[in-house]
């Protein structure tokens, strides 16, 4: 497996001086603590073992799982051992937390596909070898349980009472509840407890929507083994702006990169508002707090600097050092108006043959097969509010046609908004 790749200022799995809790405080991933002076102590005595569980309800893992990927990866700095947990059993049931309906249940088989692509995509991020940290699977105890026996050993330690206090229960009562999700509590708090039995596992960590689930399976240890375990939540990334992180124009920006092109994902950090800048450096590179504090004092045009940097530091953490130079360089091509030449090269394209150019295809269309726009009405929208650009020029006819009379040297290109370009290649 990869391991962590080398930032421009630190070396992969090197120590960090600042102790781990104030490290997660001022890098912005503390938010609720079952026991913060217990944890500390904890922390300062030597290697623990933490986990963050990832469901695979999805083909991909988003930048929103991003951020509890580099918690790990963060404590794995500091000198402690994560576990990455995939939810090949988990994602059987669906968790309702944060949903106002029930998850749509997949085929065994899709979450087992999904589960191979977290594994990769968890790989560039944390440093597996030598055991430095663990890549399981809560299928693997999940799928063999005799449903009888885990009500009587486990099942018996759960009030419903007390569930139905929990935020995600309460929301979901209103809208109905299965009783298969009702479960799914449960089967977390059991992975908590076999890591801890397995591995001495005694920090679950993941966002505050998780609050509910991870102290439930702590009090389990509790309760069960007589150990004091530790619950810690993250506040859930969201912009200033008020759009969920992990969301653009297009959808989510996922690490996958046949689902989000490296060009888009380079883009979608390069136009984060000015105010998040700082908080998504500390939580999503390694760069040390006074560089990111140097680099985010900047304001006005020269905080357009910081962002390409951040921009470059995330990207080539996902997606490798050449990708996010080529997405760079295209970036850089694009907005000084060129559709050609090897810079161009890393924006997204489309061969399209010219024979079916020359009768002309509905730019509303074009929008869509391009990825520029999600739907139809998305599209026509973008266009009858002057966001949709051919080779430079701004269309707000929604039923205008590109034909390869648009093309320049061999190209065509598109930009929906200011900063988002596809490009076009007659064949």
């Amino acid at each position: 497996m990869r391991g962590v790749p080398r930032s421009s200022s630190e070396t992969p799995g090197a120590a960090r001086s600042t102790p781990a809790f104030d490290l997660m405080k001022e890098r912005g991933f503390v938010s609720q603590c079952s026991n913060e002076e217990g944890l500390r102590k904890l922390l300062d005595t030597g290697q623990v073992t933490c986990y963050i569980g990832f469901d695979a309800t999805a083909p991909s893992l988003h930048i929103g799982n991003l951020a509890q990927v580099m918690l790990l990866a963060h404590m794995q700095r500091a000198g402690h051992r994560p576990i990455a947990l995939m939810g090949g059993g988990t994602t059987r049931i669906g968790d309702p937390s944060g949903k106002t309906e029930m998850r749509k249940i997949l085929p065994v088989e899709t979450i087992a596909a999904n589960v191979e692509k977290f594994r990769g995509q968890v790989s560039r991020v944390l440093d597996f070898q030598g055991g430095k940290a663990l890549l399981l699977d809560n299928a693997e105890w999940l799928a063999p349980l005799n449903y009888i026996e885990f009500l009587r050993d486990i099942g018996v330690h759960f009030s419903v009472n007390r569930m139905l206090t929990f935020e995600a229960y309460k929301l979901r009562l209103e809208t109905g509840l299965s009783f298969i999700e009702f479960n799914y509590q449960i089967l977390q708090s059991f992975d908590y407890l076999t890591l801890f039995r397995r591995h001495g596992c005694r920090l679950q960590m993941g966002g505050d929507d998780q609050w509910g689930n991870i102290v439930a399976g702590m009090d389990l240890i509790r309760r069960i083994e007589g150990v004091e375990a530790f619950a810690l939540t993250s506040p859930l990334v969201t912009r200033s702006d008020g759009k969920k992180m992990g969301k653009s124009e297009a959808g989510a920006v996922w690490l996958d990169a046949e689902m989000t092109r490296p060009y888009d994902f380079y883009q979608y950090w390069v136009n984060v508002p000015d105010e998040d800048v700082k908080q998504f450096f500390l939580r999503f590179t390694f760069l040390p707090v006074e560089e990111v504090d140097s680099l985010c004092a900047a304001r006005d045009q020269r905080i357009n600097e910081a962002k390409r940097r951040l921009a470059l530091e995330v990207t080539t953490l996902v997606h490798g050092e050449a990708a996010a130079r080529e997405a760079a360089d295209a970036a850089r091509a694009a907005f000084s108006g060129g559709a050609e030449g090897a810079d161009a090269a890393g924006i997204p394209s489309l061969e399209i043959p010219g024979t079916e150019l020359a009768a002309g295809i509905g730019l509303v269309d074009l929008l869509v097969r391009t990825r520029l726009c999600a739907t139809k009405s998305d599209a026509r929208r973008l266009v009858s509010q002057g966001g949709a650009y051919v080779g430079g020029r701004d269309i707000t006819d929604v039923d205008a046609r590109v034909t390869d009379r648009d093309a320049q040297d061999g190209a065509i290109l598109l930009r929906a908004g200011k900063k988002r370009h596809f490009r076009i290649i007659v064949t």
